[in-house]
């Protein structure tokens, strides 16, 4: 059974490298989300089986939502993965409940291992299907 991942990233780039990377790499489906608002939405209606979430963002940033997930009934049991550029982000999120860390800038060759390392998941043969 395929996983299903939501990206929130309110930068387009990093969420379509990231998309490309994840399909490419596992056939996962991939979930996307411009904004943290948007990402806990999306989150709430589809539940996908995990979330990467960037910490730097405007308006609500990646703490706070994390916060709001994991207060949320529908949310709170999805591991979240926090995508950051600062260490001592990172040393908070560890104390806010996030599955893990990946530091930016990431490897998007070896992202998808990563990701599948720290939730204890099968790594999948990519789907070559996904190379359109």
């Amino acid at each position: 059974m395929s996983k299903r991942v939501l990206i929130i990233d309110d930068e387009d780039d990093i969420r379509e490298v990231t998309q490309i990377a994840l399909q490419l790499n596992t056939g996962w489906e991939v979930l996307l989300a411009a904004s943290g608002v948007e990402g806990i939405m999306v989150a709430q209606a589809e539940v996908p089986d995990a979330i990467l979430l960037d910490v730097m963002m405007p308006d609500l940033d990646g703490m706070a939502v994390l916060g709001r997930l994991k207060a949320g009934e529908r949310t709170a049991k999805i591991p979240v993965i926090l995508l950051t550029a600062t260490v001592r982000r990172a040393r908070e999120a560890a104390v806010r409940e996030a599955a893990g860390v990946i530091v930016k800038p990431f490897d998007p060759l070896t992202l998808a291992s990563e990701i599948a390392g720290i939730l204890g998941w099968p790594m999948p043969l990519p789907d070559r299907e996904a190379r359109v």
